[in-house]
């Protein structure tokens, strides 16, 4: 039996993350994998789908052409072979870099194998078993795809499966509105897919705000159809399959399902160690520490089902990875503050969500700004006026606890609004700061003048220092 320090299962971002703390303090480790490797970041998730929805843009950017007096827009068409070619090619960029750390790892440190759980210590690797003084968890997830849909399988695809095609369908049912489906659906359908969108639930992008719903649905739903609020049906019809809800029937070539991705713990056999389990089959674990109970087994990134982003896969990592660290030198885990929630689907216009929502407050005690999109001066320079930005502030000091939007340029108002949740300011704080004309960021500016009425605390703006 080999051993080692540590034993970290799964090569993705969290597990890479981890890696980097880990081999600061020993070299005695093994980090297992025995899929393909590269990240699900830069393989199938975030990076290929941004390209993919660039390129869409920049089609769909010829629509307002006329209007800027710029002639030729008809004329203009996609080679969608070659599009898809320039996805996959600057797919292939990222995911080289994400190996560049597995490269250099010799085949004492890195095992293409799947790995199990003999005990709380104990893996089993292939042929061979390997005893750990500490293990982390990083093996990441995989699409959910129902077993009512195995007879269709041939027609549906995955975010695993989309960025392999060589070519686009003439018509796709997207199933599942959250971030992956809303973004899929509205870059296929500005590539010339005919598509039409289903959820079962009557929000998209997973929104809690109505009002920013309500608009995010309208303006999505002008380019092309969603159906929201009932169950979808699937039936095969000759070389393609029919997808209804309601009184909604769209004859499809291929579905998209995106219906949320499930964590690989299945394999892990997982009841052989003494690790406590949530009623979803998650293992307990601290937030702050990644420690699973009071077990040598921490657990990091999409795995635990909590923040499947990953900037929070790679933090989660990092805090995974220095704990472990600590707990072979036979020290107490530290403790660590959890970044700010923060969500950004890239659909046009974006949609992003920072801070508590909306559920998660006090009526009574928030203060709401809404700024509209239609007036905003540089939103309209650049054709992209809709939209909604809804603030969120405790009235009793004028903190600001949360945003929600559908509006141009919400990933860079998210993130500033992110940061300075996180710093504790206040509205009287961010309106010290400057603001230049014309950006997008004077709509923030607007929503926080907005709600200065609504508060029960009154400070000058710039205070001046004592001369």
């Amino acid at each position: 039996m080999r051993e080692v320090d540590v034993a970290i299962i799964g090569a993705g971002s969290a597990g890479l993350f981890a890696l980097s703390q880990v081999r600061k303090h020993t070299d005695n480790f093994v980090l297992i994998d025995g899929g393909e490797l590269g990240t699900t970041c830069a393989r199938v998730g975030c990076m290929p789908s941004k390209v993919l929805i660039q390129v869409a843009e920049d089609f769909h950017r010829r629509k307002i052409f006329e209007r800027e007096g710029i002639d030729g827009a008809d004329e203009l068409e996609v080679d969608a072979e070659a599009a898809m070619e320039h996805v996959q090619d600057l797919r292939d960029v990222f995911v080289d870099k994400t190996l560049g750390v597995t490269d250099e790892l010799g085949p004492d440190h890195l095992l293409e194998d799947y790995a199990s759980f003999i005990d709380d210590n104990t893996l089993q690797e292939g042929e061979q078993q390997i005893r750990a003084s500490v293990i982390i968890i990083a093996t990441g997830s995989t699409p959910v795809i129902p077993s009512s849909l195995d007879e269709y399988k041939e027609h549906i695809i995955t975010s695993d499966d989309v960025f392999e095609l060589e070519d686009l369908p003439e018509s796709i049912a997207v199933i599942g509105l959250g971030v992956i489906g809303l973004e899929i659906g509205q870059a296929l359908h500005r590539l010339g897919v005919n598509v039409t969108g289903f959820d079962q639930l009557d929000s998209i992008a997973g929104l809690r705000d109505e009002v920013v719903n309500t608009q995010a649905k309208t303006i999505i739903g002008k380019e092309f159809p969603l159906v929201l609020g009932t169950a979808a049906d699937i039936q095969a019809d000759g070389e393609g399959l029919i997808v209804s809800a309601g009184e909604t029937e769209a004859r499809v070539d291929k579905v998209f399902a995106s219906l949320g991705r499930r964590p690989n713990l299945s394999s892990l056999n997982l009841e052989n160690t003494s690790i406590e389990l949530d009623d979803r089959g998650i293992p307990v674990y601290d937030r702050h520490t990644m420690r699973i109970g009071t077990s040598a087994i921490f657990i990091a990134g999409d795995v635990n089902a909590d923040r499947p982003i990953l900037h929070e896969a790679g933090h989660e990592g990092r805090v995974a990875g220095y704990n472990a660290s600590r707990l072979l030198q036979s020290e107490s885990c530290k403790q660590f503050r959890l970044k700010t929630p923060l969500s950004i689907t890239f659909c046009d216009p974006n949609i992003a969500m920072t801070g508590q929502q909306l559920d998660e407050l006090d009526a009574e005690q928030t203060a709401i700004s809404e700024v509209p999109f239609g007036p905003v001066s540089r939103a309209l320079m650049i054709g992209k006026n809709r939209g909604v930005l809804r603030l969120y502030v405790n009235k009793s000091d004028g903190l600001l606890l949360g945003a929600c939007m559908v509006c141009v340029k919400g990933e860079n108002l998210a993130h500033l609004i992110a940061w300075s949740i996180q710093q504790g300011m206040t509205v009287f704080d961010m309106l010290k700061m400057p603001y230049y004309h014309p950006v997008i960021e004077e709509a923030l500016q607007a929503g926080l003048y907005g709600v200065l009425s609504q508060l029960e605390v009154k400070q000058e703006l710039v205070e001046l220092d004592e001369q």
